[in-house]
């Protein structure tokens, strides 16, 4: 019994140091995290380590969003969007263009217009980011 309690011990280490370093490269495959004022973000996505190391965090920013043209056969992931978020107010929070099919925004509560312009076309969507939940919009062109 004792040594089945060690294989189980053994095994559990190694699943433990397995989860550590999956973690690990997944924080490592994340591309710099940017600020503009108060707003932090993330834009990437590009190759699947990347692709999957943003999915992964999308939970820890209140506002993901994801670029995607449509096609035939199929759609497909899309970058250099230029995105522009404004507060309730009107007031820019923040503005840029994607390095990647992903941008994550770390924006405090509230409601916001996001205008999203691919290849010449805008699109519009309103998002209220609630605290401690992730909101997620898709832009397909």
């Amino acid at each position: 019994m004792a040594h089945m309690q060690r294989r189980f011990a053994v095994a559990l280490a190694l699943a433990g140091a397995t989860a550590g370093v999956a973690f690990a490269s997944v924080d490592s495959a994340l591309p710099e995290v940017q600020t503009q004022g108060n707003i932090s973000f993330i834009t990437g996505g590009i190759g699947l380590d990347e692709s999957q190391a943003m999915k992964q965090a999308e939970s820890k920013y209140p506002l993901s969003m994801l670029f995607v043209e449509r096609g035939k056969p199929r759609d497909e992931y899309v970058a250099a969007v230029a995105v522009t978020v404004k507060d309730r107010q009107g007031n820019t929070q923040l503005e840029t263009i994607t390095d990647g099919p992903y941008l994550l925004a770390d924006l405090p509560a509230g409601q916001y217009t996001v205008s999203a312009v691919y290849d010449g076309k805008a699109e519009n969507r309103s998002a209220t980011v609630v605290a401690g939940k992730s909101r997620e919009l898709v832009f397909a062109w």
